[in-house]
Protein backbone atom coordinates (compact mmCIF):
# COMPACT_ATOMS: atom_id res chain seq x y z
CA UNK A 1 0.00 0.00 0.00
CA UNK A 2 1.08 3.31 -0.16
CA UNK A 3 2.48 5.59 2.32
CA UNK A 4 0.50 8.58 0.94
CA UNK A 5 -2.72 6.09 1.77
CA UNK A 6 -5.95 9.03 2.47
CA UNK A 7 -8.56 7.82 4.13
CA UNK A 8 -11.79 6.89 2.71
CA UNK A 9 -15.34 7.44 4.54
CA UNK A 10 -17.34 4.45 4.81
CA UNK A 11 -20.38 6.23 2.84
CA UNK A 12 -19.72 9.21 0.34
CA UNK A 13 -20.31 12.51 2.02
CA UNK A 14 -22.20 14.39 -0.64
CA UNK A 15 -24.24 12.18 -3.83
CA UNK A 16 -24.97 13.24 -7.45
CA UNK A 17 -28.35 11.95 -8.75
CA UNK A 18 -29.40 12.37 -11.97
CA UNK A 19 -33.15 11.66 -11.35
CA UNK A 20 -34.34 12.62 -15.02
CA UNK A 21 -31.74 12.96 -18.29
CA UNK A 22 -33.08 15.75 -20.00
CA UNK A 23 -32.68 19.61 -19.92
CA UNK A 24 -34.72 22.51 -21.60
CA UNK A 25 -31.69 24.32 -22.77
CA UNK A 26 -28.86 23.15 -25.08
CA UNK A 27 -25.70 25.63 -23.50
CA UNK A 28 -22.62 24.80 -26.41
CA UNK A 29 -20.55 24.19 -22.89
CA UNK A 30 -22.60 21.05 -21.68
CA UNK A 31 -20.58 18.40 -21.98
CA UNK A 32 -24.12 16.48 -22.32
CA UNK A 33 -26.48 17.97 -23.85
CA UNK A 34 -24.61 20.66 -25.51
CA UNK A 35 -23.74 17.80 -28.06
CA UNK A 36 -27.38 17.05 -28.70
CA UNK A 37 -26.39 15.01 -31.76
CA UNK A 38 -24.35 12.62 -29.68
CA UNK A 39 -25.46 8.97 -29.70
CA UNK A 40 -24.30 8.29 -25.98
CA UNK A 41 -26.76 10.86 -24.86
CA UNK A 42 -30.06 9.48 -27.43
CA UNK A 43 -29.47 6.01 -25.09
CA UNK A 44 -29.63 8.40 -21.79
CA UNK A 45 -32.28 10.88 -22.64
CA UNK A 46 -35.68 11.49 -21.27
CA UNK A 47 -34.55 8.45 -18.98
CA UNK A 48 -36.12 8.77 -14.99
CA UNK A 49 -34.79 7.50 -11.54
CA UNK A 50 -37.82 5.78 -9.94
CA UNK A 51 -38.99 6.74 -6.47
CA UNK A 52 -38.51 3.55 -4.98
CA UNK A 53 -35.00 3.53 -6.73
CA UNK A 54 -33.95 6.63 -5.56
CA UNK A 55 -35.46 5.87 -2.07
CA UNK A 56 -33.34 2.82 -1.60
CA UNK A 57 -30.33 4.57 -2.14
CA UNK A 58 -30.74 7.04 0.20
CA UNK A 59 -31.42 5.05 2.85
CA UNK A 60 -28.22 3.60 2.44
CA UNK A 61 -26.51 6.27 2.40
CA UNK A 62 -28.78 8.03 5.17
CA UNK A 63 -26.30 6.77 8.34
CA UNK A 64 -24.02 9.85 6.78
CA UNK A 65 -26.33 12.30 6.33
CA UNK A 66 -24.56 13.55 3.10
CA UNK A 67 -24.94 16.98 0.49
CA UNK A 68 -27.24 15.36 -2.18
CA UNK A 69 -26.96 17.32 -5.54
CA UNK A 70 -30.62 16.67 -7.71
CA UNK A 71 -29.17 16.42 -10.65
CA UNK A 72 -26.07 15.31 -13.00
CA UNK A 73 -26.02 17.28 -16.67
CA UNK A 74 -29.69 17.97 -16.21
CA UNK A 75 -32.20 20.30 -15.51
CA UNK A 76 -33.60 18.98 -12.37
CA UNK A 77 -37.03 20.65 -12.55
CA UNK A 78 -37.35 18.90 -15.38
CA UNK A 79 -38.27 15.46 -13.60
CA UNK A 80 -42.04 15.47 -12.80
CA UNK A 81 -41.30 13.73 -9.29
CA UNK A 82 -38.86 16.50 -8.33
CA UNK A 83 -40.82 18.06 -5.54
CA UNK A 84 -41.46 14.18 -4.18
CA UNK A 85 -38.08 13.32 -3.96
CA UNK A 86 -36.92 16.17 -2.91
CA UNK A 87 -38.72 15.75 0.18
CA UNK A 88 -37.44 12.25 0.77
CA UNK A 89 -34.11 13.45 1.01
CA UNK A 90 -35.20 15.70 3.61
CA UNK A 91 -36.71 13.30 5.34
CA UNK A 92 -33.45 11.85 5.72
CA UNK A 93 -31.65 14.80 6.97
CA UNK A 94 -29.79 15.57 3.51
CA UNK A 95 -28.91 18.70 2.62
CA UNK A 96 -30.31 19.34 -0.96
CA UNK A 97 -27.77 22.07 -3.00
CA UNK A 98 -29.46 22.50 -6.43
CA UNK A 99 -28.00 24.00 -9.70
CA UNK A 100 -31.07 25.63 -12.52
CA UNK A 101 -31.20 27.59 -15.22
CA UNK A 102 -34.74 29.09 -13.42
CA UNK A 103 -36.69 29.36 -16.47
CA UNK A 104 -39.39 26.51 -14.85
CA UNK A 105 -39.00 28.29 -11.65
CA UNK A 106 -42.28 29.61 -11.39
CA UNK A 107 -44.09 30.89 -8.27
CA UNK A 108 -45.53 27.84 -6.79
CA UNK A 109 -42.47 25.91 -7.88
CA UNK A 110 -40.20 28.67 -5.61
CA UNK A 111 -42.54 27.97 -3.10
CA UNK A 112 -42.48 24.07 -2.83
CA UNK A 113 -38.73 24.34 -3.18
CA UNK A 114 -38.94 26.83 0.11
CA UNK A 115 -41.24 24.64 2.23
CA UNK A 116 -39.50 21.50 1.44
CA UNK A 117 -36.64 22.86 2.69
CA UNK A 118 -33.79 22.72 -0.30
CA UNK A 119 -30.98 24.08 1.30
CA UNK A 120 -29.18 26.22 -1.38
CA UNK A 121 -30.53 27.21 -5.01
CA UNK A 122 -28.05 28.59 -7.89
CA UNK A 123 -29.40 29.92 -10.85
CA UNK A 124 -27.10 29.80 -13.95
CA UNK A 125 -27.71 33.26 -15.25
CA UNK A 126 -24.57 33.44 -17.22
CA UNK A 127 -25.03 37.25 -18.88
CA UNK A 128 -26.05 40.89 -18.16
CA UNK A 129 -28.09 41.35 -21.41
CA UNK A 130 -30.97 39.40 -23.95
CA UNK A 131 -27.70 39.46 -26.63
CA UNK A 132 -25.06 37.68 -24.78
CA UNK A 133 -27.35 35.24 -23.07
CA UNK A 134 -28.27 34.22 -26.44
CA UNK A 135 -24.57 33.62 -27.86
CA UNK A 136 -24.15 31.25 -24.40
CA UNK A 137 -27.40 29.63 -24.09
CA UNK A 138 -29.33 30.18 -26.92
CA UNK A 139 -32.32 31.80 -25.97
CA UNK A 140 -33.18 35.17 -25.23
CA UNK A 141 -35.44 35.19 -21.93
CA UNK A 142 -33.05 37.00 -19.39
CA UNK A 143 -35.93 38.97 -17.81
CA UNK A 144 -38.26 35.89 -17.53
CA UNK A 145 -35.12 34.26 -15.51
CA UNK A 146 -34.34 37.28 -13.48
CA UNK A 147 -37.85 38.17 -12.61
CA UNK A 148 -38.19 34.32 -11.19
CA UNK A 149 -35.00 35.00 -9.44
CA UNK A 150 -36.81 37.61 -7.59
CA UNK A 151 -40.03 36.23 -6.80
CA UNK A 152 -37.97 33.50 -4.97
CA UNK A 153 -35.98 35.83 -2.95
CA UNK A 154 -39.13 37.61 -2.52
CA UNK A 155 -40.80 34.30 -1.26
CA UNK A 156 -37.93 33.58 1.22
CA UNK A 157 -38.47 36.96 2.69
CA UNK A 158 -36.18 37.16 5.73
CA UNK A 159 -35.96 33.44 6.69
CA UNK A 160 -32.63 32.09 6.22
CA UNK A 161 -33.09 29.43 3.62
CA UNK A 162 -32.47 28.08 0.89
CA UNK A 163 -29.45 30.30 0.61
CA UNK A 164 -29.75 31.82 -3.07
CA UNK A 165 -27.20 32.80 -5.30
CA UNK A 166 -26.33 33.00 -9.50
CA UNK A 167 -23.32 31.63 -11.88
CA UNK A 168 -21.88 32.51 -14.73
CA UNK A 169 -19.32 30.09 -16.70
CA UNK A 170 -16.79 32.04 -18.05
CA UNK A 171 -17.01 31.81 -22.09
CA UNK A 172 -15.46 34.22 -25.15
CA UNK A 173 -18.99 35.78 -25.85
CA UNK A 174 -19.37 36.75 -21.98
CA UNK A 175 -15.68 37.55 -20.70
CA UNK A 176 -16.33 41.17 -21.11
CA UNK A 177 -19.81 40.94 -19.07
CA UNK A 178 -18.30 39.45 -15.97
CA UNK A 179 -17.35 42.37 -13.74
CA UNK A 180 -21.11 44.30 -14.96
CA UNK A 181 -22.65 40.47 -13.25
CA UNK A 182 -20.77 40.50 -10.55
CA UNK A 183 -21.42 44.13 -9.55
CA UNK A 184 -25.31 43.80 -10.41
CA UNK A 185 -26.31 41.08 -8.39
CA UNK A 186 -23.59 40.90 -5.42
CA UNK A 187 -25.96 42.68 -3.24
CA UNK A 188 -28.92 41.36 -3.87
CA UNK A 189 -28.09 37.53 -3.58
CA UNK A 190 -26.31 35.47 -1.03
CA UNK A 191 -23.67 34.92 -3.39
CA UNK A 192 -22.28 34.96 -6.71
CA UNK A 193 -19.98 32.36 -8.45
CA UNK A 194 -17.94 32.64 -11.36
CA UNK A 195 -16.52 29.51 -13.15
CA UNK A 196 -13.68 29.56 -15.12
CA UNK A 197 -13.51 28.34 -19.08
CA UNK A 198 -12.72 24.10 -18.48
CA UNK A 199 -12.50 22.94 -21.71
CA UNK A 200 -11.53 18.75 -22.26
CA UNK A 201 -10.57 17.98 -18.79
CA UNK A 202 -8.30 21.84 -18.60
CA UNK A 203 -8.41 25.83 -17.34
CA UNK A 204 -6.70 26.98 -20.60
CA UNK A 205 -6.66 30.28 -19.16
CA UNK A 206 -5.63 29.81 -15.43
CA UNK A 207 -1.86 28.35 -15.31
CA UNK A 208 -2.24 25.58 -12.86
CA UNK A 209 1.40 24.27 -11.14
CA UNK A 210 1.40 20.49 -12.34
CA UNK A 211 4.17 19.91 -9.83
CA UNK A 212 1.86 20.28 -7.25
CA UNK A 213 -0.47 17.32 -8.60
CA UNK A 214 -2.37 15.80 -5.57
CA UNK A 215 -5.14 12.86 -6.01
CA UNK A 216 -8.92 14.27 -7.12
CA UNK A 217 -10.77 15.18 -3.86
CA UNK A 218 -13.47 14.08 -5.55
CA UNK A 219 -13.02 10.48 -5.38
CA UNK A 220 -13.03 10.36 -1.39
CA UNK A 221 -16.13 12.69 -1.68
CA UNK A 222 -18.58 12.55 -4.31
CA UNK A 223 -20.66 10.13 -5.99
CA UNK A 224 -22.33 10.76 -9.15
CA UNK A 225 -24.98 8.25 -9.94
CA UNK A 226 -27.01 7.85 -12.59
CA UNK A 227 -30.89 7.28 -13.52
CA UNK A 228 -30.35 3.40 -13.91
CA UNK A 229 -28.05 3.17 -10.67
CA UNK A 230 -24.48 3.43 -12.71
CA UNK A 231 -21.75 4.84 -10.74
CA UNK A 232 -19.22 6.90 -13.08
CA UNK A 233 -15.58 8.17 -11.30
CA UNK A 234 -16.59 11.77 -11.79
CA UNK A 235 -19.16 14.03 -12.08
CA UNK A 236 -17.14 15.02 -15.45
CA UNK A 237 -18.11 11.47 -17.10
CA UNK A 238 -21.40 12.65 -18.21
CA UNK A 239 -22.13 9.88 -20.97
CA UNK A 240 -20.35 6.92 -18.26
CA UNK A 241 -17.03 6.03 -20.02
CA UNK A 242 -15.62 5.10 -16.67
CA UNK A 243 -17.77 3.03 -14.75
CA UNK A 244 -17.31 2.20 -11.12
CA UNK A 245 -20.17 0.23 -10.51
CA UNK A 246 -23.87 0.06 -10.02
CA UNK A 247 -25.47 0.89 -6.53
CA UNK A 248 -29.14 -0.75 -7.48
CA UNK A 249 -26.70 -4.16 -7.80
CA UNK A 250 -23.63 -3.85 -5.29
CA UNK A 251 -24.87 -0.80 -3.17
CA UNK A 252 -23.98 2.17 -2.11
CA UNK A 253 -21.37 1.37 0.42
CA UNK A 254 -20.35 -1.74 -2.02
CA UNK A 255 -19.40 0.57 -5.27
CA UNK A 256 -17.83 3.18 -2.83
CA UNK A 257 -15.50 0.90 -1.06
CA UNK A 258 -14.92 -1.64 -4.15
CA UNK A 259 -11.64 -2.55 -5.20
CA UNK A 260 -12.19 -1.44 -8.77
CA UNK A 261 -12.51 2.63 -7.04
CA UNK A 262 -10.02 1.57 -4.65
CA UNK A 263 -7.86 0.46 -7.50
CA UNK A 264 -8.32 3.94 -8.82
CA UNK A 265 -7.37 6.10 -5.07
CA UNK A 266 -4.28 4.35 -4.83
CA UNK A 267 -3.06 5.39 -8.67
CA UNK A 268 -3.96 8.58 -8.28
CA UNK A 269 -2.25 8.19 -4.32
CA UNK A 270 0.73 6.92 -6.47
CA UNK A 271 1.03 9.83 -8.89
CA UNK A 272 0.77 6.89 -11.56
CA UNK A 273 -2.01 9.31 -13.62
CA UNK A 274 -1.04 7.29 -16.77
CA UNK A 275 -2.89 4.04 -14.86
CA UNK A 276 -6.35 5.98 -15.26
CA UNK A 277 -6.81 7.61 -18.46
CA UNK A 278 -9.84 9.53 -17.54
CA UNK A 279 -7.69 11.34 -15.21
CA UNK A 280 -4.77 11.26 -16.76
CA UNK A 281 -4.98 15.25 -17.87
CA UNK A 282 -7.63 16.49 -16.22
CA UNK A 283 -6.43 19.42 -13.79
CA UNK A 284 -9.95 19.47 -11.61
CA UNK A 285 -7.90 18.74 -9.00
CA UNK A 286 -6.23 22.29 -8.19
CA UNK A 287 -9.91 23.35 -7.88
CA UNK A 288 -10.39 22.22 -4.42
CA UNK A 289 -8.24 24.85 -2.53
CA UNK A 290 -9.43 28.37 -2.17
CA UNK A 291 -7.63 31.74 -0.78
CA UNK A 292 -9.92 33.83 1.00
CA UNK A 293 -10.00 37.53 1.59
CA UNK A 294 -13.21 40.33 2.80
CA UNK A 295 -13.31 43.08 0.62
CA UNK A 296 -15.80 45.88 2.20
CA UNK A 297 -18.74 43.63 2.92
CA UNK A 298 -17.68 40.59 0.60
CA UNK A 299 -16.18 37.39 1.03
CA UNK A 300 -14.17 36.42 -2.20
CA UNK A 301 -13.27 32.80 -2.20
CA UNK A 302 -11.16 31.63 -5.03
CA UNK A 303 -9.98 28.36 -6.33
CA UNK A 304 -8.42 27.59 -9.89
CA UNK A 305 -12.40 26.51 -10.92
CA UNK A 306 -14.41 29.31 -9.37
CA UNK A 307 -14.78 32.67 -7.43
CA UNK A 308 -17.40 32.84 -5.07
CA UNK A 309 -18.63 36.47 -3.93
CA UNK A 310 -20.30 36.11 -0.74
CA UNK A 311 -22.14 38.69 0.80
CA UNK A 312 -20.88 38.38 4.66
CA UNK A 313 -24.15 39.93 5.92
CA UNK A 314 -25.61 37.12 4.73
CA UNK A 315 -23.31 34.52 5.93
CA UNK A 316 -25.72 32.51 8.43
CA UNK A 317 -27.29 30.74 6.35
CA UNK A 318 -23.85 28.90 4.96
CA UNK A 319 -24.02 24.99 6.40
CA UNK A 320 -21.30 23.26 6.42
CA UNK A 321 -22.69 20.35 4.75
CA UNK A 322 -24.65 22.10 1.76
CA UNK A 323 -21.07 23.61 0.93
CA UNK A 324 -21.53 24.78 -3.06
CA UNK A 325 -19.70 22.66 -5.72
CA UNK A 326 -16.46 21.26 -4.11
CA UNK A 327 -15.91 23.95 -1.92
CA UNK A 328 -13.83 23.51 1.53
CA UNK A 329 -14.73 24.15 4.82
CA UNK A 330 -14.75 28.25 5.16
CA UNK A 331 -12.55 29.44 7.69
CA UNK A 332 -13.50 31.94 10.66
CA UNK A 333 -13.94 35.13 9.38
CA UNK A 334 -13.47 38.20 11.81
CA UNK A 335 -16.49 40.57 11.22
CA UNK A 336 -14.30 43.02 12.90
CA UNK A 337 -11.77 42.86 10.28
CA UNK A 338 -14.80 44.07 7.43
CA UNK A 339 -15.22 48.14 6.73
Amino acid sequence: MSDNKIPVPHLPPRLLMDLYTDCNLKCPMCIVHGKPDAPELKGMLKKSMTLANAKKILDEAMPAAPAVGPTLWSEPLMSKDILIHLKSMKMRNMNISMNTNGLLMSKKMSQALIEIGVDSITVSVDATTPEVLEQVRGIKNLDKIKNNLFNLLELRGDTPLPRIGVSLTKQDSNLHQVDEFVDYWVNIVDFVRIGEIFDEGTFPNVDVDHSQRKPCPEIYSTMPIHTDGDVSLCCLDGFKDQIVGNVLEEGVSGVWNSDKLNEIRYYHETGQWDKVPFCKSCERWSSSDYTEEVIGQVLIRRSTEYTFYNDVKKLNNWRENCRHEREQQVQKIDIKMVD
